[in-house]
């Protein structure tokens, strides 16, 4: 294993690209967001990385109080990975990054690369706009392929959680694929629903008010290609 590389600057950004700039250490910290997952359950879910290094990664990641150890309950022998506070305290950047990101997707990524629903839990927080939050207190419940998530708006604040929903105004179900297109703009709500690649049923106004809240009103979709 090739030695780290440290950039050497008296900079909060290099200090923090010190611990978190290396190749697939961003894409690790996804997968905790997530929630907490097992050695080989990491690896499945990051095609490609290998074993020493995905070792390497989740080592550094310790060592700096980003990543613990537990063990797996009623499995006395096994373990499983998750986040500190320090760690847990990355989710805005890290959902900055990834709204940021949905721009430069493409249709090669969409037909080509993996996708799994739980990324549509982080990708609809990454999503809510701020300045878009109803005054009405409601919920929107999102069932991904076998992942189901919901957006509750509070007074005045929208909290994205996994599981079900309590009395869902609105019921979106669709797959990761699809769920992810729409987020990146390559393809409308509308398009997708013509399709039958989306359902809706809920309220029509509160239909409005949930693609306000996640970015998708009035918003032409993209046709990217490399």
């Amino acid at each position: 294993m090739a030695e780290k590389r440290y950039y050497g600057q008296f900079c909060g950004l290099a200090a923090a690209l010190d611990v978190i700039g290396e190749r697939w250490t961003l894409l690790i910290l996804r997968e905790l967001l997530i929630g907490p997952v097992r050695f080989n359950e990491m690896s499945e879910n990051l095609p490609g990385i290998g074993p020493n290094l995905l070792t390497d990664r989740l080592r550094l990641l310790a060592e700096h109080g980003l990543v613990r150890t537990e063990p797996v309950p009623e499995d006395g022998r096994g373990k499983r990975y998750l986040l500190t506070g320090l760690g847990t305290s990355l989710l805005p950047s890290i959902l900055g990054l990834a709204k940021w990101g949905m721009q430069f997707l493409t249709e090669d990524d969409a037909v080509n690369g993996a996708s799994r629903s739980a990324w549509g839990f982080l990708a609809v927080q990454a999503m809510i706009d701020p300045a878009e939050v109803p005054e009405v207190d409601e919920s929107y419940e999102f069932r991904v392929d076998d992942e189901v998530f919901h957006i509750a708006v509070r007074s005045g604040k929208a909290t994205a959680a996994r599981g079900a929903a309590t009395d869902p105004v609105m019921v979106v179900g669709t797959t990761a694929a699809t769920f992810i297109r729409i987020g990146a703009q390559m393809l409308s709500p509308f398009d997708a629903l013509v399709a039958g690649a989306l359902k809706i049923d809920g309220d029509p106004d509160a239909v409005q008010r949930c693609t306000r809240l996640i970015g998708l009103s009035a918003k032409p979709p993209l046709s990217r290609t490399r």
